[in-house]
């Protein structure tokens, strides 16, 4: 045809690279290292407050400041590794990561340090959001949602050993201590990247662009169903961490202690649900698993919903018991939705990553504040629970409402053709 340009053919996924050991532990802890990062100051907040002369709530900045640059740095680092690679963006993010890792260790007041927190995490959520694209770069569309529960999964386990091995580092040698392993971890991590991850990026048509694929998503009933759907399911996750403190240390009278050993086993139901989606991905559509966690969620928070009302959920053993089948509900719900959303426009997974990692941290933020504001301001789980229920109703009618059905889903074939057919009337 007159005037057509062809698209080159899309490389496949390189078989070696996607069944390669050494860049499945790369995507992990390329993930993983701002957010474990995050987790192992956590435990030193009273010592910095005390070594700096301040209030703990200014100490708690170093945390705060740190998941806002997490939430910025998704949005600035997914569109830069679509244009630029993934490498480039991975090695530039964790070289800003190492010098305020360094500017950390130097600090000589909590603003110094609270601003080095806050590059330190802008630099190493590169990360969170380009292991997601990477993911989709190199394994099929039905194995996506597979491999981000794999990853998750091992990621888990880290945050989980992260607090504890902070509060060792800082109990052993200083809070400063924390900041050089950091430093060496990112300096590592780098290295391998360095090493061992080749550009994955897919080819892009002359001409595509950020605003060419941003009007492309925003336009897809498809994306912004699974975004919503996975940002509200992780804001189940958000509200309950926000209340839970209050309920159990304030109105059940038991030690925060206690709160951290019944809060971590719905990690332990969060860990178990992906490692579940990782055995049934590959034999059931994303769609189906999706339906299968969102029933699991609004079972859970029913059954959370009526122990609020006969009053069983006075003891944590109720409360945390049945939130994890919605914990395990919930990482099938935002693997699979996570997988749907990056697939729309494999070209574009950077920005889609991007775009929904800036939305999940945000409005997280809020929604971390709004379950301790139930939490603190009741006598009752009524009101938490409600919220939960809430808001798994709301994912359930995304999927019902926005997402369309899987055969009216454009797929990437009808995407090319279409560009084709664009391209050739011009």
């Amino acid at each position: 045809m007159h005037g057509m340009t062809r698209k080159p053919p899309e490389a496949a996924p390189d078989r070696s690279m996607a069944t390669s050991r050494v860049v499945l532990l790369l995507l992990v802890v390329m993930t993983g290292i701002a957010p474990i990062s995050l987790y192992m100051l956590v435990p030193a907040l009273p010592v910095l407050a005390t070594n700096f002369g301040s209030d703990i709530s200014i100490a708690q900045m170093t945390v705060s400041l740190y998941m806002v640059g997490i939430a910025l740095s998704q949005l600035i680092m997914g569109p830069l590794s679509d244009r630029f690679g993934r490498r480039p963006v991975l090695l530039g993010g964790l070289a800003l990561m190492v010098a305020a890792s360094v500017a950390c260790i130097f600090a000589q007041d909590l603003p110094q340090l609270i601003a080095a927190r806050f590059f330190q995490a802008l630099g190493g959520a590169a990360g969170m959001v380009v292991s997601r694209a990477i993911i989709r770069d190199i394994y099929e569309r039905d194995r996506v949602a597979s491999m981000i529960s794999l990853v998750v999964a091992a990621l888990m386990i880290g945050q989980m050993v992260s607090p504890l091995t902070g509060g060792l580092i800082e109990t052993a040698f200083g809070w400063r201590a924390i900041f050089y392993a950091i430093t060496i971890a990112a300096i590592v991590v780098a290295v391998g990247i360095a090493v061992a991850l080749p550009e994955t990026r897919r080819s892009r048509a002359a001409g595509s662009g950020f605003r060419g694929d941003v009007g492309v998503l925003i336009k897809s009933r498809a994306f912004v169903g699974y975004v919503m759907c996975q940002v509200l399911a992780s804001q189940i996750i958000f509200t309950f961490a926000g209340g839970g403190p209050y309920i159990v240390v304030t109105q059940m009278d038991r030690s925060s202690a206690e709160y951290g050993a019944w809060f971590a086993t719905t990690g332990f139901a969060y860990l178990v649900g992906n490692l579940l989606c990782v055995r049934f991905a590959p034999r059931h559509s994303l769609e189906r698993l999706i339906w299968l966690g969102l029933g699991l969620q609004l079972c859970g928070s029913l059954l959370n919903l009526l122990w609020s009302f006969i009053g069983w959920n006075e003891a944590p053993a109720w409360l945390f018991g049945t939130q994890m089948i919605v914990m395990v509900g919930n990482a099938f719900v935002m693997a699979n939705s996570a997988a749907g959303a990056i697939s729309i426009r494999p070209e574009a997974a950077g920005t889609a990553s991007g775009a929904m990692g800036f939305l999940q941290q945000g409005i997280g933020a809020l929604m971390s504040q709004f379950g301790a504001y139930l939490g603190g301001h009741s006598a009752t789980t009524l009101p938490l629970t409600s919220a939960v229920l809430a808001i798994s109703l709301l994912c359930a009618c995304v999927m019902i409402f926005v997402v369309p059905r899987r055969d009216m889903v454009v797929s990437e074939k009808l995407i090319e053709q279409a560009e084709e057919e664009e391209r050739g009337m011009m």
